[in-house]
């Protein structure tokens, strides 16, 4: 049964079950409460930590894992999006928290400015980006959150906070995991609208194995799919170009083609026919790879960094060190070969900048990224539970928002600063208001 709180009647409504996109994490709020003014999000942490309750924000719902699954008051992004402040000069820009990644191209356009890096899907709030450290690619260029130049905040006592970026606090904050507050408002630094000449192209295993470093230094990004069972991997590179470089953006019936139909139906199919016909799986993906083709788009940044992620799938995604990228995926690729997992989907393999962020999974070293997936009507298999040893044994760090069985005392030994960071939570938060199962067991409590 609903429980009703009082004082918030006019804020929130029943819901029934909350689940995430990938469908491995599920619960059932007591309320979802749909603050329009940093004034409600006060009301409802103060009225939640009054009668010992908890809040959780909800965001987008794209992290795998179980970080944001409200064990009571959940709190939606619903009416906390759009832009807030714009000073061009600085190229900073300061957007409510809940502001979706996909809306932000269109807000920054009349100004001329872009964010400096973006992952591969934007379908996610901009404070649940930030908060699980969504990333992209490219040596140079470090996750989303260490864009992030200020916040203001609603702590566990109810108080409003703003962190600016010479406050230490910001490095807890910029990548807090949810546990530090409810984000309100994000301040990035920009950089001008840029252009990408972006290449796909087909490579041998091989070929890409070999010079994977080299060419991630070489070029502004990179990063390549290997199918299980196949010799050869599909490659992007991409070379950033000035905001008013020529552009020759695909067309949109070849876009159409790449995304829907070969991306998305092709994908689609090599699943659903692979999880009915396991013997059909090496078949299939060998016919879908064939189908790719080396293809160059020029275009502004936000049309080519982002792609259409439409069949739904379940993700581990680990860091490692730079240099340790190509032996890990070489033990990831003879355990592929042991095993018989009957994957249908890539292994994804990308490259970050190290930053100083305290939990960032780039802190402190040039890191490479390596994701597993896995069709989220496959049948369950020990495939992550191996991903997950072969990375441990390299160094790795799992994505905060991908699929792992990691706890405290790993990432105390992970994370030089993870007490650091906990001191920060218990400064802002120190009833936990902000806790919820996942965190009790990745933070402690």
């Amino acid at each position: 049964m609903n429980k009703w709180i009082p004082g918030l009647d006019q804020l929130t409504g029943t819901v029934g079950e909350w689940r995430n996109w990938g469908r491995t994490a599920s619960a059932f709020p007591s309320y979802v409460s749909r603050p329009a003014k940093i004034e409600d999000v006060v009301r409802t942490v103060e009225r939640a930590r009054e009668r010992g309750g908890t809040v959780k924000a909800l965001g987008a719902g794209h992290s795998f894992t179980a970080i944001s699954a409200p064990r009571d008051v959940a709190l939606a992004p619903d009416h906390q999006g759009g832009l807030v402040t714009v000073d061009v000069d600085a190229k900073r820009v300061t957007l409510r928290a809940g502001t979706r990644l996909y809306d932000i191209p269109a807000l920054l356009e009349p100004y001329g400015l872009a964010m400096a890096n973006l992952g591969d899907i934007d379908r996610q709030t901009v404070a649940g980006a930030i908060s699980t450290g969504t990333h992209g690619t490219g040596l140079g260029f470090g996750g989303i959150a260490t864009q992030v130049v200020g916040a203001t905040l609603v702590s566990g006592t109810g108080e409003v906070v703003t962190v600016g970026e010479d406050d230490p606090r910001l490095q807890a904050v910029a990548l807090g995991l949810g546990a530090l507050g409810i984000l309100v408002e994000v301040t990035l630094q920009c950089v001008d609208r840029f252009v990408l000449e972006a290449t796909e192209a087909p490579m041998s295993l091989a070929e890409t194995v070999d010079g994977f470093v080299e060419r991630v230094r070489g070029v502004d990004h990179f990063e390549f799919f290997w199918f299980p069972g196949t010799d050869g991997t599909l490659t992007k590179s991409q070379i950033r170009r000035p905001g008013d470089h020529k552009r020759k953006p695909i067309g949109g019936v070849r876009r159409f083609v790449d995304d829907k139909v070969v991306g998305t139906g092709a994908l689609m199919a090599v699943c659903e026919v692979g999880r009915a016909v396991p013997s059909l799986t090496p078949r299939l993906v060998s016919l879908a790879t064939s189908m790719l083709s080396e293809h160059t788009e020029i275009d502004y940044s936000t049309n080519v960094l982002t792609t259409d992620r439409s069949v739904r799938f379940r993700e581990t995604e680990w860091a490692v060190p730079l240099e340790n990228t190509m032996p890990a995926f070489a033990a990831l690729k003879a355990a592929t070969e042991k095993h018989d997992w009957n994957l249908t989907f890539p292994i994804e393999v990308r490259v970050a900048a190290a930053d100083d962020l305290i939990l960032s999974t780039a802190s402190g070293r040039q890191s490479g990224y390596i994701a597993a997936h896995r069709y989220v009507r496959d049948r369950p298999s020990d495939y992550f539970a191996e991903v997950e040893r072969i990375m441990i044994e390299h160094g790795g760090r799992p994505h905060w928002g991908k699929m792992h069985t990691r706890t405290a005392e790993f990432f105390r030994g992970a994370y030089p600063r993870f007490d650091e960071f906990l001191a920060v939570r218990d400064e802002l938060d120190p009833d936990r208001v902000f806790a919820n199962d996942h965190l009790d067991a990745v933070l402690g409590r």
